[in-house]
């Protein structure tokens, strides 16, 4: 049975997609890494004409780092934007946390479901949402407040402390937050639609903390990354199809590709990116018991 909820409204701005309603739903990528992502079309017609400029500039990097013009490529804008399309969507998986965005949502009262945009669900990150106690409204010099803070100011803990101990400390503040102070619990369902728990029993505010790539504003080395990925990726596309002759006719014996080679190439290269980018780029795990 599919799980559905409402379209949750928008109350202030994202820092990612211009508003175009007044439902969050109806955000839409601003940049071109973003567009590519949210409304992907692509056929094997693909012209270099209908890529948009940030994809062009890839193109661009791989033909060249290939030979091209001085020697022929086979290859087609459209085999290009599958390697560049590989490389933005590993680097949007594991998006560094300088590319932390923002979005704000109104909860409804007897509603913990709300539909987000498919950007935003891919890579969300933290949901502050301050859940109520005892079913009324929170205020000022009740018991709803951070405990975890007390406890971290009496206990005296940083004395002698070892990297270990830092992270069963952060596991058990964590847990000890979720129970006593107002921090609500959040999932996604389905991958689009955002629970809430417990359910709303006020109008209230919610934020969303999520990551997207921006072409507007990426880091020279993540945009680096990019490049460099679809080339290993154009590598391994092109070692296949020059893999199909080992040798082709012509004077003196014809010649010989190097189709081998290129794949041999492109999966080492692969391999060293991939580590770069969980080593280099992509933010440490934190260890957490929710």
């Amino acid at each position: 049975m599919a799980v559905s909820g409402i379209k949750a409204e928008i109350v202030w701005g994202s820092s990612y997609a211009p508003l175009d309603g007044n439902k969050i739903t109806d955000y839409k990528p601003s940049d071109d890494i973003g567009k590519e992502l949210y409304d992907y079309k692509s056929s094997f017609e693909t012209t270099v004409e209908e890529l948009n400029p940030f994809y062009r500039e890839i193109l661009d990097f791989v033909l060249a780092r290939l030979g091209y013009p001085v020697i022929k490529v086979e290859h087609t804008p459209f085999q290009v934007k599958t390697a560049i399309d590989e490389a933005v969507q590993r680097m949007s998986y594991h998006a560094p946390v300088w590319t932390k965005q923002y979005a704000i949502i109104k909860t409804t009262v007897g509603q913990n479901l709300y539909e987000i945009p498919q950007f935003i669900a891919d890579n969300l990150t933290y949901v502050i949402y301050k859940k109520t106690l005892l079913s009324i409204q929170s205020q000022a010099g009740t018991l709803e407040f951070d405990y975890f803070i007390k406890y971290f100011q009496d206990a005296h803990l940083f004395s002698d402390f070892s990297v270990g101990e830092f992270y069963i400390l952060q596991m058990h503040l964590e847990m000890v937050r979720k129970i006593l102070s107002q921090d609500g619990s959040w999932d996604v369902l389905n991958n689009k639609i955002l629970q809430l728990t417990p359910t709303p029993v006020v109008d209230d505010y919610c934020i969303l903390e999520y990551r997207a790539l921006d072409s507007n504003t990426i880091h020279p080395s993540y945009k680096s990354w990019i490049k460099r990925y679809s080339l290993a990726c154009s590598k391994e596309i092109l070692g296949q199809i020059r893999g199909k002759f080992k040798v082709l006719p012509g004077p003196g014996g014809g010649s010989q590709l190097n189709g081998d080679t290129l794949t041999q190439q492109a999966m080492q290269e692969k391999e060293k990116l991939i580590e770069e980018l969980l080593s280099e780029l992509e933010e440490p795990p934190i260890i957490t018991t929710y």
